[in-house]
């Protein structure tokens, strides 16, 4: 009888920090630049990319240092799985948060880092870097491909 893994045996809270850690499928969809609606707080995703993603491999070049360089960077926790809502609905801290299991391309289920990206699922190639674009023209870079669901995993 094999063993469940540690993302269907516990719940965001009893994670080791590696665990938590391993739960990021590396789609880079948290570190593009979201637009809010004051007054409804509907909040849409843009395609410009904080300044330290890497537009290919969608990982922070500087993940250790990035408060220093991006203050306002939103350090993951699980009070915030909660509280934050605009993250993605294939977010993997947002479907264990919910007790719901990972999709067939998130690296823990397939094996593979590479199929969140030939599952069309991550940023890869469809960014921009903050540092091009100014703020006032992100409402020019608006998308809704964040937004994307797959098939879940059996």
């Amino acid at each position: 009888m094999s063993e469940l893994p540690y993302w269907k045996t516990k719940t965001l809270a009893e994670m080791t920090l590696s665990e938590w850690e391993g739960l990021c499928d590396g789609c880079g969809l948290c570190c593009l630049n979201k637009l809010e609606d004051w007054d409804t707080g509907d909040v849409v995703f843009t395609s410009v990319a904080c300044r330290l993603l890497d537009g290919e491999s969608c990982r922070c070049k500087d993940y250790e240092n990035r408060k220093a360089t991006v203050p306002d960077c939103i350090q993951l926790t699980v009070k915030g799985v909660d509280e934050i809502g605009w993250l993605p609905p294939t977010c993997a801290y947002r479907l264990i948060g919910d007790g719901e299991d990972l999709y067939w391309w998130h690296y823990l289920v397939s094996g593979d880092r590479e199929t969140v990206h030939a599952a069309g699922i991550s940023a890869r190639g469809r960014t921009v870097s903050e540092e091009d674009v100014d703020v006032e023209d992100f409402e020019d870079y608006v998308v809704d491909w964040p937004l994307t669901v797959g098939e879940k995993a059996k």
